[in-house]
């Protein structure tokens, strides 16, 4: 969407949008839109508006309270604009959380053990029969032909390796169709639900459908996931605990920050910062 189409769209155009006098130009506005899904133009346009006052808010904010940038430096050398930096520096000294105690890391850890568990690990091979459904004809046969391929599967469970050398469409075909080790999300969905619903030395009893066409699957091995002991898994908590403490402290920083200024031309809905991630 281009910026002239987002300025043209902006809510209340003929109320600028200004944080303590200091106005946010359209284009800025329009460019940060850009950054912003929305069903609408005016929406990502609102959500712009938001993140740019919010912003400014907090530069403001910065250099009243008598910050200079201080950029730091990434892995490449390559240093951070003045206005992250200030923000940065900003909260890292008006913001401040306690860390985590032993006995409220271990109420969320054992609260929440399925956060901390390891993802099942499959050992699998399968045989592909690409298909695209655009061609119902070549789809339909496709299917007929994995079906006979798992019905001689049955009778004959150790051709498995040579029906997929001599007729998988996948690069793992050279492999005898060996897929290695797969966690969760390496594969589609319909193909991981598969393998979970499988046990050791499966093969699969019907055609597994998925955008790639038609798989017939063999379980070789899996090592369910498991949840560690809370000393073990006490550094990841309170991690997590720490970070969540540190995104409603900085939440209700830039509400208090917020609540300070005057703004016009945007309607907040929230002291959510898109400035920290």
């Amino acid at each position: 969407m281009s910026t002239a189409t987002l300025i043209s769209n902006a809510p209340e155009k003929a109320v600028p949008v200004t944080v303590n006098d200091v106005t946010i130009p359209a284009q800025d506005i329009a460019a940060e839109a850009q950054n912003h899904s929305a069903d609408r133009p005016e929406k990502a346009w609102e959500a712009a508006a938001e993140a740019l006052v919010i912003r400014e808010a907090l530069l403001q904010k910065a250099r009243a309270i008598g910050l200079s940038p201080q950029p730091a430096k990434d892995d490449s050398g390559r240093s951070e604009p003045d206005a992250d930096a200030l923000i940065r520096q900003l909260l890292e000294s008006e913001v401040s959380v306690p860390e985590p105690d032993k006995d409220s890391s271990r109420r969320f850890f054992e609260n929440n053990q399925s956060r901390f568990r390891s993802p099942d690990l499959f050992e699998a091979s399968h045989i592909l029969l690409q298909a695209d459904k655009r061609d119902a004809l070549a789809y339909a046969r496709a299917r007929r032909e994995a079906e006979a391929l798992i019905e001689a599967l049955k009778d004959k469970p150790g051709q498995f390796e040579r029906m997929a050398r001599d007729r998988s469409d996948c690069p793992s075909a050279s492999e005898g169709g060996r897929l290695g080790q797969i966690t969760q999300g390496q594969t589609t969905p319909l193909f991981e639900a598969a393998l979970k619903a499988m046990k050791p030395g499966d093969i699969t009893t019907t055609p597994v459908e998925t955008p790639y066409g038609f798989h017939i699957i063999r379980l070789e091995h899996v090592a369910r996931g498991s949840v560690p002991d809370f000393d073990t898994a006490r550094p990841l908590v309170d991690e997590f605990l720490r970070d969540a403490s540190w995104r409603r402290a900085v939440s209700q920083f830039i509400s208090l920050v917020l609540g300070e200024a005057r703004i016009t031309g945007v309607k907040l809905k929230g002291a959510s910062s898109p400035l920290v991630q």
